[in-house]
């Protein structure tokens, strides 16, 4: 079984070349394709399977491996930030993550303390 870091080694590295039964199993292009984004050279190469995504994984895979240089290419995946209030001031207002975010912005510490006051249910904190 081909898993995530296999598959991106095998294409930036060439370490080795995963068949096409462990590709249909294991491939997500999704994924791959944003790992694959994170880098001015293989950018467009992303783009193009995006443009492109009814093609089978194996093909995509293929196409990854034979069109990009032997190189090794690290970056740390992009993580949305957690806000440390935002889940009180979502279940307060009723609001989605989105209006949450630009509501903790307009409120103070006492205001959100205030809010989370009014939300306890009770029980040992």
């Amino acid at each position: 079984m081909a898993n995530l870091s296999d598959i991106l080694n095998s294409i930036n590295k060439k370490t080795t070349f995963i068949s096409e039964e462990e590709i249909n199993l294991d491939y997500t292009p999704f994924i791959i394709n944003k790992g694959m984004s994170y880098f001015i050279d293989t950018i467009m190469f992303a783009n193009e399977m995006n443009l492109h995504s009814e093609t089978p994984k194996y093909a995509q895979y293929r196409f990854y491996y034979h069109a990009l240089n032997k190189k090794s290419r690290f970056s740390k995946w992009h993580k949305k930030n957690e806000l440390k209030d935002i889940d009180i001031i979502k279940e307060y207002y009723n609001y989605s993550d989105t209006k949450a975010e630009q509501a903790l912005a307009l409120l103070n510490d006492e205001q959100i303390e205030e809010i989370r006051n009014r939300l306890f249910k009770g029980g040992k904190k």
